[in-house]
């Protein structure tokens, strides 16, 4: 049973996902379960992605075809812990794929002339900056208990952009219907990875 009391935004987002009918949910996570990812993992949910996961835990999806995943939901549960550290390294990982093709970006400093040195400068800058937790694929949000009402980020090497206002609009987005008429002015905070979204 998927409990939506309290969270305000993350148990809207699971309410949402439960009403689009796209997924497997199982029963969400325990503080016990919490406890031990943030500990293996070393971050912190934030309070929507905390809320959103002890609603109900999504763990199965549709294979996408030519997905970097077969199963694009993370499952905190039971995943191999390998499985879990790919997801959490991918934004590092694909902003570092590519500089080394030659791509750059103004928040990471001045580019170096060097192909090499500019990898190693933007691993520098990178060891430094927030931590991402995945929510979907390659959709993330902000780790952190100080981080409610983030953006969800869409991260692809250097291309990063919002994919919603906050996680329960992310889910209608990703999986239901978004008003057209809506506004859209979703406003990040997080330090770095704003600097993308210029």
């Amino acid at each position: 049973m998927i409990d939506f009391e309290g969270g305000g935004l993350g148990a809207e987002a699971a309410r949402r996902l439960a009403e689009a009918d796209c997924c497997e949910i199982a029963p969400g996570l325990t503080e016990e379960e919490f406890s031990r990812i943030e500990a293996t993992y070393g971050f912190e949910f934030s309070l929507d992605h905390r809320a959103f996961l002890s609603a109900g835990l999504p763990v199965a999806s549709p294979p996408q075809e030519g997905a970097a995943w077969q199963q694009p939901w993370p499952d905190w549960r039971h995943a191999d812990e390998d499985d879990l550290r790919h997801r959490l390294e991918w934004p590092v990982r694909e902003v570092l794929g590519d500089v080394a093709h030659g791509s750059w970006h103004h928040a990471l400093g001045a580019r170096p002339m060097s192909g090499e040195e500019a990898v190693e400068v933007a691993r520098a800058v990178l060891a430094r900056a927030p931590q991402l937790v995945p929510v979907y694929a390659h959709r993330f949000i902000p780790a952190g208990r100080d981080t409610p009402g983030h953006p969800v980020l869409s991260m692809w090497g250097t291309d990063i952009i919002y994919y919603g206002h906050d996680l329960a609009d992310y889910i209608d987005h990703e999986f239901g219907e978004v008003d057209e008429d809506a506004p859209w002015a979703p406003q990040a905070s997080v330090p770095f990875w704003k600097d993308f979204l210029g």
